[in-house]
């Protein structure tokens, strides 16, 4: 089998007919990138090589097939991800309810998988789509390292930053409520996701709002009483 190196596909590119350019294209859009192995290549060389259309015209290389492969999957990669980050930016001034001027404005957290816990996000790294449709986007945690970036999935993991309240603000929050709550246990403190169960409203002193908010943490499902200080508000 003649080998090519990646100087000699530059310097002969593959010629397809538009019959087998169409197939490709309809092939790209019904198989994940996973199954672009290079048996799938040769497989695809083969069948266009002896295709009663190649008669009188040079052979499909796996190589070649390979190459147009590679090349609509990064054009396709590069359009995603401009996709996905404008429509997280479309998201962003839904949420803000406000302009594109403001949305420089709008902060973000984001889920982390190694403890479940909400952590503001300090950048956006890159974006990407998964097999199953389902958007990534790797994200860099405000205060800490590169060591500490991962992707979080951008529907489920990515959202407005919950909002600490003044205590004149404790109205704001409600039995039902979805809020972001600092849990302490004696090996860790975090802040994640719990509900308002109940809420014992009481005259504020000179110390600021001193209601009792009972939350159950969704993780483990453990209720505790907790003061306005601990707790974060979802913009709605």
């Amino acid at each position: 089998m003649e080998v090519f190196s990646p100087e000699d596909l530059l310097q002969t590119p593959p010629i397809f007919s538009s019959s087998e350019i169409a197939e490709m294209e309809n092939i790209f859009r019904d198989i994940g990138k996973d199954s672009l192995n290079q048996e799938f290549y040769q497989d695809l060389a083969t069948s266009f090589s002896s295709s009663t259309c190649r008669i009188g015209k040079p052979s499909i290389t796996w190589q070649q097939v390979k190459s147009w492969f590679q090349d609509k999957l990064n054009n396709s990669q590069d359009s995603t991800d401009a996709s996905v980050s404008r429509k997280m930016h479309e998201t962003a001034i839904v949420l803000k309810g406000g302009t594109a001027a403001e949305l420089q404005e709008l902060a973000f957290e984001a889920k982390s998988s190694r403890d479940n816990a909400w952590y503001d996000v300090s950048t956006f790294l890159s974006y990407r789509v998964l097999s199953n449709g389902e958007h990534e986007a790797r994200v860099r945690f405000s205060g800490f390292g590169n060591s500490h970036d991962e992707w979080v999935n951008v529907r489920t993991g990515v959202r407005e930053r919950s909002v600490p309240l003044d205590p004149s603000e404790c109205h704001k929050v409600k039995v039902g409520d979805l809020v972001l709550c600092f849990q302490e246990r004696p090996d860790y403190a975090v802040y994640v996701d719990a509900h308002i169960m109940e809420i014992q409203r009481r005259l504020h002193d000179i110390k600021g709002c001193r209601c009792i908010y009972v939350v159950r943490f969704d993780d483990d499902k453990t209720e505790e009483k907790v003061q306005l200080t601990k707790i974060c508000w979802r913009p709605k």
